[in-house]
């Protein structure tokens, strides 16, 4: 496994380097992806001028994730591949948060990952993250289980680094109590932390469910791991600790919980389901919470995670318009 890894990340370098080349060089910091493209060829429209005014008044960078259009991608309507062109053509968003959901098998593909990388590039579109689902629980007590877990993430974080995002975004799920399942999570976000330090890239945690929507429970954690590539990806609608028959039967005030995830939070999830006639998000007042957000200071990607009733494309776009909105007011 070792001697495959050393032959992946030669080749992953050999091809960076061809496709930085190509795009021109670029900067890897917390909270925004890689600069990939170069001076726009043509003058921008007065719309466009109007959107970049707009996204330069704001405190932070917006960028859509890919789960918001999950319906149209496990319907076969779009792929993985043409994602990025979406969300620059259609929604005029320039940055990107993958899930692997999507490109489950490419994970290890370079031919794949050469050529999403040159559509990014191609675009001015950038790379921010990739959300991991299916590769193992993190807080398994299981210790042969949760050590599969981590190696299994290797491989994302290796992808993540070719294309240009600065993290990842794990869960911390496991079976067990609430010390148990917190326990064997640092102690495997630390080894998963320390493989992707030596690349450069994050391991983010979500509030996703069970213990990790116990916002106190998963900032206990990161003081726990205490490495500086590990943190948080506070969503704003995953508080649901526990499920019942009808919703959720125990659910953490989503405020407070984002509060508390917020100082060791590397992206953020603007997660909406429903709107009213005037355009507000019915589930989370977002004045309230980008109030909490920007008062940690933070000032980069918020994710746009679109899912609700209303079509893909006009909930996105109705979250975006909130986002600027609100954005507006608080910078």
């Amino acid at each position: 496994m070792k001697k495959q890894r050393r032959i992946f990340l030669q080749n992953l370098g050999k091809s960076t380097a061809a496709l930085t080349l190509a795009g021109g060089a670029s900067s890897l910091l917390w909270g925004c992806g890689q600069k990939q493209g170069g001076a726009q060829e043509n003058a921008p429209s007065a719309e466009e001028q109007e959107e970049s005014n707009l996204a330069k008044a704001l405190f932070f960078d917006i960028s859509l994730a890919e789960w918001s259009l999950h319906k149209t991608l496990f319907a076969n309507k779009m792929t993985n591949m043409e994602f990025p062109a979406k969300a620059k053509n259609e929604f005029g968003i320039s940055a990107v948060e993958y899930v692997n959901q999507f490109f489950k098998d490419k994970a290890k593909d370079m031919e794949y990952l050469k050529e999403l990388k040159q559509r990014t590039i191609d675009l001015d579109v950038n790379n921010v993250l990739i959300m991991i689902d299916g590769e193992g629980n993190l807080g398994s007590t299981d210790a042969t289980e949760r050590n599969t877990a981590v190696e299994n993430h290797y491989k994302w974080v290796e992808a993540a680094k070719f294309l240009g995002c600065h993290s990842i975004r794990v869960n911390a799920a496991g079976k067990g109590t609430a010390e148990e399942v917190g326990g064997a999570a640092v102690e495997a976000l630390g080894k998963l932390s320390t493989f992707a330090k030596d690349l450069d890239i994050g391991v983010i945690v979500e509030n996703h469910g069970g213990y990790s929507s116990d916002g106190s429970w998963l900032a206990n954690v990161m003081k726990q791991v205490n490495l500086p590539n590990c943190g948080t990806l506070p969503d704003f609608g995953n508080f649901c600790i526990e499920r019942g028959d009808n919703g959720c039967a125990n659910e953490y005030d989503r405020y407070k919980g984002v509060d508390e995830l917020m100082p060791f939070a590397k992206g953020v999830s603007a997660k909406a389901m429903g709107f009213d006639d005037q355009g507000n998000c019915t589930e989370t007042d977002y004045s309230k919470i980008m109030k909490i957000v920007k008062d940690h200071g933070y000032k980069g990607y918020v994710g746009i995670e679109y899912s609700g009733q209303v079509p893909e494309d006009e909930g996105i776009m109705l979250t975006k318009k909130l986002l600027q909105k609100v954005g507006a007011e608080l910078s």
